[in-house]
């Protein structure tokens, strides 16, 4: 970026326009610039006015106030070439007489104008600058910040800090902090250090926690809290096969060995056997954020505002990541999208959109999409490049429900060893895993009424009071079965 940044100064652009919450190290970066071409740098705020920064004199440009009075300053430029670097002029550009300035300005050869904006200028300011678009820090600026943070606290300490973390750890702590602004990623790291005095292991997961407070997302993509492990998943064990050998994909150790990083999965399956639960596990196990799309909520009224939504959820997932993207029941979005439609072609841009981002994105996002009717969805986003794997999730078999029916026991503080699970199994053929769950609450339920502890007939009779939904919907299962046959690989 500061190669760019000089490039452009050299090119007489004469005025620089640098979009970023990042002001800190954007106003770092135009120094460095200023210092390596030899030019006088000031710098203007509504605070601090107009003071000159290189060369170092005394005098002040300017008092803090107006930008009018900073900019006259600018325009009184008798012929020496100077740079200007203003912070967050944007809002001052609705008055006339800054607009003017700035087109004066924009005729001028001898000055130029670096802005840093928070938020986008006017449509009429914009036009007269060239973006320069300020990346967030790579992986080698934030494991300095973390150095550069612990090595602070240490010094400045009344008690004794440690580190016992190894390099694996390190490397995966900064990949934690990647979309993080270099001052948020050292507050994230002094937050961890100053809980127990040290940085270990362990301070991973509050990196994580602390990285989803400080991005909560907005609008239809929402930070979700995972609780979960794999262990709470009964079955489904060629999935976790699958997910065991690509836990360590998004690494450098990966890159180096000349692996791409995984793209995601989708999830096709009958209602209630664990799809949801995956997404969970994924990121509980791989030590990343989880972030849930819900597509339901990405169509709004006012045109275009449904592709803004998009890719704003889009952007926020790359600014979380590396993060596991969950998008749920993504046949509800863009099903549409593969036939003829009502809405003026709102599906197919919205599903273009999604797929050129899911096969163009830089960011190390790995997307679990789930769905229960993949036969609408377009073709297109089942074709290798989009997905690593199409997995179909089936009901539970015997030994499964075995597993499924003592991971609920367990965690309702029950001993699976005082029941009949072979037996059990064996009489809840057809039952999906949220129905065993709600099967074993049931009968804790009638147990409870009964002031009585949970026996092996409370949850017979609960299964007998439960129509499973392979018996309601057993037509389409069936299809759902038959379509799958061949076409996808088997999750268990």
């Amino acid at each position: 970026m500061l190669d760019q940044l000089k490039l452009l100064i050299r090119a007489g652009n004469p005025i620089i326009a640098i979009e970023t919450n990042d002001e800190e190290r954007a106003t770092e970066i135009v120094r460095k610039a200023a210092d390596q071409l030899y030019l006088p740098l000031f710098e203007w705020s509504i605070t601090t006015g107009v003071h000159r920064i290189r060369p170092e004199k005394a005098e002040t440009g300017v008092k803090a106030g107006k930008a009018e009075t900073a900019l006259d300053y600018v325009l009184d430029n008798k012929g020496e070439k100077e740079l200007y670097l203003f912070k967050d002029l944007g809002p001052h550009c609705h008055e006339a007489m800054v607009r003017r300035q700035l087109r004066d300005l924009h005729s001028r050869t001898q000055v130029q104008l670096i802005l840093v904006e928070s938020s986008p200028l006017p449509d009429s300011v914009r036009r007269l600058t060239v973006p320069l678009r300020l990346p967030l820090p790579d992986a080698a600026e934030l494991e300095k910040v973390m150095r550069d943070t612990f090595h602070l606290i240490k010094e400045s300490s009344l008690s004794e800090v440690t580190a016992t973390v190894s390099k694996r750890d390190v490397e995966q702590m900064v990949n934690t902090l990647r979309g993080l602004t270099c001052a948020e990623a050292a507050r994230v790291v002094a937050a961890a250090i100053h809980d127990d005095s040290a940085l270990t292991p362990d301070d991973l997961q509050r990196m994580i926690e602390a990285k989803r407070n400080l991005l909560q997302s907005a609008g239809c993509l929402e930070a979700v809290t995972v609780n979960v492990t794999v262990d709470q998943i009964g079955g489904l064990d060629n999935l976790k096969r699958w997910l065991a050998r690509r836990r360590g994909g998004l690494t450098n150790k990966a890159r180096a060995f000349g692996l791409e990083p995984p793209k995601g999965i989708l999830l096709l399956g009958v209602q209630g056997c664990g799809k949801s639960l995956c997404a969970k596990v994924v990121a509980a196990d791989w030590g990343m954020p989880l972030l849930r799309m819900d597509p339901g909520v990405l169509y709004q009224k006012y045109i275009g505002e449904s592709e803004n939504r998009l890719r704003e959820a889009l952007g926020q997932a790359e600014s979380m990541a590396p993060a596991v993207l969950w998008i749920d029941e993504i046949e509800k979005a863009f099903a549409s999208a593969s036939s003829e439609s009502a809405d003026g072609g709102l599906s197919q841009r919205m599903f273009g959109t999604l797929l050129s981002w899911m096969q163009d994105h830089p960011s190390p996002i790995f997307i679990v999409a789930t769905a229960n009717n993949i036969a609408a969805l377009p073709p297109e986003l089942m074709r290798k490049g989009r997905f690593d794997e199409v997995f179909f999730v089936d009901l539970p078999d015997a030994q499964s429900r075995q597993k499924i029916i003592a991971i609920h026991l367990k965690r309702r503080n029950r001993d699976p060893k005082k029941f009949a699970l072979d037996d059990l199994a064996e009489k809840a053929e057809g039952f999906s895993g949220a129905e065993l769950e709600q099967m074993v609450v049931s009968a804790l339920y009638a147990a409870f009424a009964e002031n009585a502890e949970l026996t092996n007939a409370h949850m017979e009779g609960a299964m007998r009071e439960t129509k499973p939904l392979s018996v309601l919907m057993a037509e389409r299962v069936r299809q759902l079965r038959a379509w799958a046959e061949g076409r996808c690989v088997p999750a268990d």
